[in-house]
């Protein structure tokens, strides 16, 4: 598995913005951040 092809910049606002370490975000699969993305999107639609 390849690490992300995004910017450090990128993943820092992603480790913010679904509140885990940045680490973590630049070594996860992509579908899965793309999952957890979704469903931070959905909260926020629903506030």
């Amino acid at each position: 598995m390849k690490p992300l092809q995004i910017s450090a910049e990128t993943a820092q606002k992603l480790a913010e913005s679904l509140n885990m370490p940045f680490e973590r975000i630049m070594h996860m699969p992509q579908h899965i951040l793309l999952a957890k993305l979704a469903e931070v999107q959905k909260e926020n639609e629903h506030k």
